[in-house]
């Protein structure tokens, strides 16, 4: 997706792009961080919402219409007071069924960028979480996360099968760490990556702009790409099977070999 900050724009972009699919066949779909409020201006404010939001009402609908998981990477969740950048995975049955607020927040400042500072509007999450979709455990990350390989010890340890990664990256960081990272979070877990991302020139209400990197990918637990995207709106697409995780584990048991 290309998400700014206004939400009935991102709702329609996310709307007309899973119409737009073919989606036969399909258990899971995936939306990157960010993928219904992206803040354009570092002094945009950011309302929170309830799990109970009419904006997440057209995704349950679609999900009851198509017998299929939404995983939307990220949206303004309010718990406790506090606003978190959390993950929701809804079910077939339009029934929120999880979500994951993540835990490594973006304060960075990368030469060339604009300084960084998710904190000042977000808290941290603190716990992992793994859900089950149709047999699959799937464990929910967001975008800075991917740096931390303990989050990722943490699922290969459970073991689970697939990783989402929603993600907005920043052009430089993109490019010199976003493939490599996610090929490795990959092999070292011995499952599949999912890595929905914001792409493109993001065009805030006021004028204002930011890019992000985008190239979405589905990586296989041996580390190997098996789609990956280009710039701008679309869908990729990729079977997964956990004939494939099995045999990974097998020839190369990790998990037996763990020493610390």
């Amino acid at each position: 997706m290309t998400s700014a900050d206004i939400v009935e724009k991102n709702i329609e972009q996310a709307m007309a792009i899973l119409s737009s699919a073919d989606l036969g066949g399909v258990d899971l779909v995936s939306f990157p961080e960010n993928c219904l409020f992206l803040r354009v201006e570092a002094t945009d404010k950011v309302s929170g919402w309830d799990i109970t939001s009419p904006h997440l009402e057209p995704f349950k609908a679609f999900a009851k219409k198509n017998n299929i998981y939404i995983h939307l990477g990220s949206v303004p969740l309010s718990k406790n007071s506090q606003i978190y950048n959390s993950s929701l995975i809804i079910e077939p049955t339009g029934n929120l069924v999880a979500d994951y607020s993540k835990i490594h927040l973006f304060d960075v400042d990368v030469d060339g960028e604009r300084a960084h500072r998710e904190s000042l509007t977000f808290a941290h999450g603190n716990l992992p979480k793994v859900v089950d979709v149709r047999g699959w455990k799937v464990g929910l990350t967001i975008c800075y996360d991917l740096r931390f390989s303990e989050l990722f010890l943490h699922y290969a340890k459970h073991p689970v099968d697939l990783i989402l990664v929603p993600a907005a990256f920043t052009v430089p960081t993109g490019q010199a760490h976003w493939e490599v990272l996610l090929r490795a979070r990959a092999i070292e877990s011995q499952c599949y990556v999912a890595a929905a991302a914001q792409s493109g020139t993001h065009k805030g209400r006021s004028g204002a702009e930011r890019q992000t990197y985008g190239h979405s990918l589905i990586i296989d637990p041996w580390g190997t790409k098996l789609v990956e995207a280009g710039d701008g709106l679309g869908i990729i697409k990729a079977t997964i099977k956990k004939s494939e995780i099995e045999k990974v584990r097998r020839q190369i048991p990790m998990r037996n070999h763990r020493r610390l």
